[in-house]
């Protein structure tokens, strides 16, 4: 159960431009997340501008950006994320063969370089900050500078939802 009561327009009228874009540009859903965002409405409105730049303006392929943000998931335990983002991550073409290999990716035959890149690239940001050259290079062979940002982006952002996710105990829906 979350740690914070999960709002709606319906609770507090003042919401309701607010739940309306949220509805608007997620596909006409007021997930979970964004019922105990609203608490703040500030931090509201910034997250669903930058979340909606992050998965519908930049050039990087759905595909990358969905494997970063379930190696993201997994490595953060953050089963709310990773649930989210499997019918993208399908979407994008990941296989139920990927799907399976993902907690132990580096000893699968499952991804191609350019998805080994990315995940690993995800590891290191996620449990170690600082990336090693070798990694940010495998990284930087496979994306051009603004895809090299928005990936990089997107791995930090979805830390940031997962740890919010997890301290705040958000439900599924």
């Amino acid at each position: 159960m979350a740690r914070l009561p999960l709002l709606d327009d319906s609770d507090r009228p003042d919401l309701v431009p607010l739940a309306t874009r949220i509805r608007e540009q997620r596909g006409g859903r007021l997930l979970n997340l964004y019922r105990v965002l609203m608490h703040s409405p500030t931090v509201a409105e910034a997250w669903l501008t930058f979340f909606t730049a992050i998965r519908q303006r930049c050039e990087l392929s759905a595909r990358a950006r969905e494997l970063a943000i379930l190696q993201v998931a997994l490595l953060n335990d953050a089963q709310y994320e990773f649930e989210q983002h499997v019918p993208f991550a399908r979407a994008a073409g990941v296989t139920d063969a990927q799907f399976e290999a993902l907690g132990d990716w580096q000893a699968s035959t499952e991804f191609p370089p350019e998805d080994r890149a990315v995940l690993a690239y995800s590891t290191a940001m996620t449990r170690h900050i600082r990336v090693p050259d070798d990694v940010f290079a495998a990284v930087r062979a496979h994306f051009p500078p603004a895809q090299v940002v928005e990936l990089t982006a997107t791995i930090g952002g979805y830390n940031l939802v997962s740890r919010f996710l997890e301290a705040l105990q958000v439900d599924h829906e």
